[in-house]
């Protein structure tokens, strides 16, 4: 990234801006929540895909759109801010912050579920710490992942995926499935409420989380206000189509939502449709996807809590310190592995609920500022302009307001404390809204050497 006097090069492509997005949503890590949105959706886990890639795409519009008006880093941050107002802008980025602070560790949570499906005899505790020790050592240290090898890990999702997928069409045809390749089941269950598949959307939405990561890539795309708004589009349909898909094909195979452990219950599925041998394959995908995905995601917590360090938005000292030989945030690596250790005391519903609360409530704002920029300031009222800067925001405001409070209770009113102690630091920070909060330069990294560039605050 450089220093002030360097400027970023426009190199990346639509083809590279997306394989960047897939890399980053990790794909393997929809199986990670099968069972759990199976329970609450009673089986109709495509249509709860099918909602949540709905209302990304409005959001994804959103993105593109203030992708145009600001082509730089900092994403739903900058948007708010420049948009509506900066105190709102910190409110923004510290949701983000809840964001990053939990990824990891819903990400190490799922990875220890899985494990410990496989090898009971380990509790799940055990691998939870082993993953948090590991990762947090490697970023330590510094050890840059190539582009190379972030692309292997994500073909090689793909190709588990891509083998899940047949061997549940196979399953399927050998009537040890449903016995039919076509059912609206996976979609429609009579004798269920609809309101499981809000649940189940609100919970699915995090496997499209990262879409918003390439908004980042702006100064060093070839044409951003072409490219990002369409690479952003490919992602989440891309995306969608392999989620639905797998859900589809996963009901037709169970055709029911009872599982041993439904946290694993992809674990469960793969050994019934491929046996021992591709229940092994595919446990080598998923802890691929997760040990690849917790070092990026443990990473990216860590350069915001440096950035936010560096500008005086956090105590300087601790957060905006970096190790004098290795150049990384020590402090800020360590303390994100040590909140890790709630994954203990947590299920994978509520954690990644916990997530979405965060989530849900950015694109709220990335919508809405999407009518401040262009509705209201820039007064773009015509016909056309009104759906294109009105209709649309607020359909994709609603939808996101619509998931959000059908998140997890014990989400929400967690989500809710953090916001209140946002909104309290705020005032701190402010005297009292009496000045403008610092603003955070997610692209000033001075010495800071890292491993993952990829940030989506």
């Amino acid at each position: 990234m450089g220093n002030h006097e360097v400027s970023l090069k426009r190199t990346l492509t639509l083809y590279q801006v997306v394989l960047f997005g897939l890399a980053y949503m990790a794909p393997m890590i929809v199986f990670g929540t099968f069972g759990v949105i199976a329970v609450k959706t009673h089986g109709m886990m495509a249509s709860a895909y099918l909602v949540s890639m709905i209302a990304m795409l409005f959001t994804a519009y959103s993105y593109g759109q203030m992708v145009k008006a600001y082509p730089v880093s900092g994403s739903a941050y900058t948007y708010t801010r420049k948009s509506i107002n900066s105190h709102l802008g910190f409110m923004v980025g510290w949701a983000v912050l809840l964001d990053y602070f939990f990824i990891p560790m819903v990400i190490w949570l799922i990875g220890s579920v899985y494990l410990s499906s496989a090898f009971p005899a380990i509790p799940s505790w055990v691998w939870i710490i082993a993953f948090i020790i590991v990762t947090t050592f490697i970023n330590i240290i510094g050890i840059k992942m190539s582009t190379n090898v972030n692309f292997i890990m994500m073909a090689f999702q793909f190709l588990v995926i891509a083998l899940f997928i047949i061997l549940s069409i196979i399953d399927i045809l050998n009537e040890k499935g449903s016995g039919s390749l076509l059912s609206i089941t996976p979609f429609i269950n009579q004798g269920a409420p609809f309101s499981g598949v809000l649940s189940g959307a609100a919970i699915a939405c995090y496997s499209f989380l990262g879409f918003d990561a390439v908004s980042t890539l702006s100064e060093e795309t070839i044409q951003p206000k072409k490219t990002i708004p369409k690479a952003i589009f490919l992602i989440i349909i891309i995306g969608g189509i392999l989620f639905v898909g797998s859900a589809y094909f996963t009901q037709l195979v169970t055709g029911n939502t009872h599982f041993v452990n439904s946290d694993s219950a992809g674990l469960e599925i793969a050994k019934h449709i491929g046996g021992n041998l591709f229940s092994a394959f595919f446990l080598a995908g998923l802890i691929v996807a997760q040990f690849g995905s917790g070092l990026s995601a443990q990473n990216s917590a860590a350069r915001l809590l440096y950035a936010m360090g560096r500008d005086s938005v956090l105590p300087k000292k601790l957060f905006g310190y970096l190790h004098p030989k290795l150049k990384t945030p020590v402090f800020n690596l360590m303390l994100v592995g040590i909140l890790a250790l709630l994954a203990l005391t947590l299920s994978v519903s509520t954690s990644t609920s916990f997530i979405n609360f965060g989530a849900f409530a950015t694109f709220t704002l990335v919508n809405i500022s999407v009518i401040a920029h262009y509705y209201i300031k820039g007064k773009r009222r015509s016909p056309k302009d009104t759906f294109l800067y009105l209709i649309l925001p607020v359909i994709g405001a609603c939808f996101d307001i619509w998931l959000w409070v059908n998140l997890d209770k014990d989400a929400l009113i967690l989500g809710c404390i953090w916001a209140v102690i946002g909104f309290i630091y705020l005032m701190f920070l402010t005297k009292m809204f009496r000045k403008q909060p610092p603003e955070i330069d997610f692209n000033s990294e001075e010495s800071y050497d890292s491993n993952n560039e990829k940030m989506h605050a």
